[in-house]
């Protein structure tokens, strides 16, 4: 056997999308996003073998998160594959932990997604050269080597290794029926394509009625702007799906812990599933206080939590009803596993954010791990889905009847299609330079 292929170079790109022309992924906190990803290849001394990974922004500062995954990528160069196999915290530690980078965060903002983008390749990397999905990658990895790749500083207070070691072991048994019901049922979904907030209302009912044609039995619209057209963007909404079908609303952070009581109290004629983000994602008890307020409408929130600890305190102050997992937002693989322990100590269901660009790609090996090996359970369990820019992904979701079928492809899912890098790498792909040509 060979020498273990090592990493000789971090390359990234600056990869942004055009949504805004379209108000695809507009919210009340987000009127004009373009999709756009920090996108991170880890080439090795095998041709043959490169890891992909990406963190998630909407335009503007993406190069920041370039620039951070590049200036940290130089502590990733070296390091063999064999190495991040035997110790699978390799990257995550070395990140998180290094002492001048760390003052920098600890562990949130640009450096921290950075950081997401570098691990989450170094697990695309493992999973590759394994033949393995991310998902089934994970769930074949003993209780122990999975403890061994998580960061328990600041969370034992809820969580210590041996308590996490105790609920991996618990969950071996029917592993292999579970695996099978995946396989062949897939994964539930959420369609969130039908409820952008800058959609006109006949756009929203032709989305509605695609949607349930394709079979969807659950949907996400924005809120947030105004409460009076809120409601009637709602009673839309529910009037196209009907009373039996779970309708979700998500107000992207913009209100005040008593505007959000207000609001969602008005919108309780359409019964919603649940709030998302009705308040400051670093609230905590303000989310708790919402809870209390707005029952039996649930309360979820984390695709702006930016660590473990966060949804550390959310669990302890019994302030939310789902776990909103980001896979780019947290600190990638090992934080994100962190947290799916976390939630199963407190038996609080894991629903991920998506959308956007690669993340649905992504997530699901999350949410499909954490049935096979965590918690066992599809019961109040989701993930997100929009239907944009899946044509750029080397991987493509696939979607069947509002159910996420399991990957087979090798990795992560995160590779873009080098055709789609190449045209809207900001400013110098081939789209960007026609547009911007155009605006001089």
């Amino acid at each position: 056997m060979g020498a273990s292929p090592t990493i000789t170079r971090v390359v990234v790109h600056d990869v942004r999308f055009p949504t805004s022309e379209l108000l695809d992924g507009s919210d009340a906190m987000n009127p004009d996003p373009d999709y756009s990803a920090a996108y991170v290849e880890l080439h090795t001394g095998d041709p043959g073998l490169t890891g992909y990974g990406m963190t998630f922004t909407i335009g503007r500062g993406n190069d920041l998160c370039c620039a951070a995954i590049g200036s940290l990528g130089e502590l990733v160069v070296g390091l063999t594959v064999e190495e991040l196999r035997a110790d699978l915290g390799a990257i995550a530690t070395r990140l998180t932990s290094d002492s001048q980078y760390r003052w920098l965060g600890p562990e949130k903002g640009v450096v921290h997604l950075a950081t997401a983008a570098l691990v989450n390749a170094q697990w695309d990397l493992l999973a590759r050269r394994a033949g393995l999905p991310l998902w089934a990658f994970l769930a074949a990895l003993p209780p122990e080597e999975l403890v061994s790749a998580v960061d328990f500083r600041h969370i034992t207070d809820a969580l210590a290794p041996d308590e996490a070691l105790t609920l991996l072991r618990q969950a071996e048994p029917g592993r292999d029926e579970r695996r099978a019901h995946l396989l062949a049922d897939g994964y539930p979904a959420y369609i969130t394509s039908a409820g952008w907030l800058g959609y006109a209302d006949d756009k929203i009912r032709a989305q509605c009625r695609a949607a349930l044609a394709e079979g969807w039995t659950a949907f996400k619209m924005k809120v947030g702007r105004d409460r009076d057209d809120d409601v009637r963007r709602a009673v839309i909404v529910r009037s196209e799906i009907g009373a039996d079908r779970r309708l979700m609303v998500d107000a992207n952070q913009v209100w005040d812990v008593a505007e959000a009581i207000e609001h969602v109290k008005a919108l309780a004629e359409v019964s919603p599933w649940w709030i998302e983000e009705p308040t400051s994602p670093d609230d905590v008890l303000g989310h708790a206080r919402i809870r209390e307020a707005v029952r039996p409408i649930r309360v979820v929130t984390g695709e702006h939590a930016h660590n473990r600890v966060m949804f550390k305190q959310l669990l302890q102050a019994g302030a939310i009803d789902a776990v909103q997992i980001d896979g780019c937002r947290l600190g990638g693989v090992n934080e994100v596993v962190a947290v799916l322990l976390l939630a199963a100590a407190f038996d609080v269901p894991v629903c991920p954010h998506a959308g956007g660009i690669g993340l649905c790609e992504h997530v699901q090996h999350f949410s499909m791990f954490d049935y096979v090996a965590v918690s066992g359970s599809l019961d109040e369990r989701m993930i997100e889905y929009a239907d944009h820019l899946h044509e750029h992904m080397a991987q493509p979701v696939e979607v069947r009847g509002g159910r996420y079928r399991a990957p087979a492809a090798p990795g992560l899912g995160a590779e873009i299609v080098p055709a789609s890098v190449a045209t809207y790498s900001y400013p110098d792909g081939t789209y960007w330079r026609e547009r911007l040509g155009a605006a001089r």
